[in-house]
């Protein structure tokens, strides 16, 4: 099976490696929504997830070494794809930086599905307020692929799931897991939620609040069964969810923790929840493993 040919770019400034320049420039980084709006993929393991999601890829950028052992171990990829060829330096000055694992990709932004396809079949989501740190919301992504979380929701105030940064440390699994954004603004994209209750979604807000019951006993009924469907929603760091969220909500619910302990970071947070939750479904993404 015959794949894309490699071309060596020497000069950093050719134009054809424009989608991984100024990687790390807060004005004209290619991935800005607002510019390009690409994303961009780094390392082995987050290009290959990139080039198998639903994000048209645009090109492949690695050193030597780093591009042959890629290529042999995807035979499948499209003759078209343009693939080019950097020394490490020649990158360094292109990206802005050193990139020291070699290999990159780009792609274009794809449409988002409609909440309705991206509730069909799925047991457990989580809704996201305010969650505006790219390196908590990656965790969350790589978080939720792990413990059989379906679709991840975006309330008002998150920050870009598709930053470079977001998509590194999700490990790729923002590009396969779907992501939805509400709408709406602070005060208003709480009413999207009646949607989730309407598909049959027990809606639960994660909060500190010693008022709160504790997790295992929100995502249970009084016979102590699961309920089919759980919507987790979380906030940001520091405030939490919004007093707006809470009452849109079925039950506020905590995680246990030890005395003098407050809080635990947002992504930490989700994943106890997601944990726990998985546990009281009898953890049926480890039976499929």
């Amino acid at each position: 099976m015959t794949g894309p040919t490699p071309v060596r770019i020497d000069d950093p400034a050719d134009a054809r490696l424009d989608d991984v320049r100024d990687l790390n420039h807060s004005d004209s980084r290619p991935d800005l929504p607002g510019g390009k709006g690409l994303v961009i993929a780094e390392g082995p393991l987050v290009c290959e997830r990139l080039l198998a999601s639903r994000f048209p890829a645009r090109c492949l950028v690695g050193f030597p070494d780093r591009l042959a052992g890629f290529l042999a171990d995807h035979p499948g990829l499209p003759e078209d794809l343009p693939v080019y060829e950097v020394t490490r330096e020649t990158l360094r000055e292109v990206a802005g930086f050193d990139m020291h694992r070699g290999l990159l990709a780009a792609a274009d932004r794809a449409p988002e599905p409609g909440l309705e396809e991206a509730l069909d079949g799925a047991r457990t989501v989580v809704v996201l307020e305010g969650v505006g740190d790219h390196e908590n919301i990656g965790a969350i992504f790589r978080n939720a692929a792990g413990m059989g979380v379906d679709a991840v929701i975006f309330g008002n105030g998150c920050a870009d799931p598709l930053y470079r940064r977001s998509v590194r440390v999700s490990m790729g699994h923002v590009l396969r897991t779907p992501f939805v954004h509400l709408g709406g603004t602070h005060t208003t994209w709480q009413r999207r939620l009646e949607e989730l209750r309407s598909a049959g979604f027990r809606l639960v807000s994660l909060t500190p609040d010693p008022g709160a019951v504790v997790l295992p006993e929100a995502l249970a009924d009084a016979a102590g069964d699961a309920y089919e469907r759980v919507a987790l929603l979380v906030g940001a760091e520091g405030p939490g969810l919004t007093e707006h969220a809470m009452r849109a909500t079925d039950v506020r619910a905590r995680i246990p923790m030890a005395p003098g302990t407050d809080s635990l970071n947002v992504a930490t947070s989700a994943a106890v929840a997601f944990y726990e939750r998985d546990r009281s479904l009898g953890f049926p993404g480890v039976r499929r493993g």
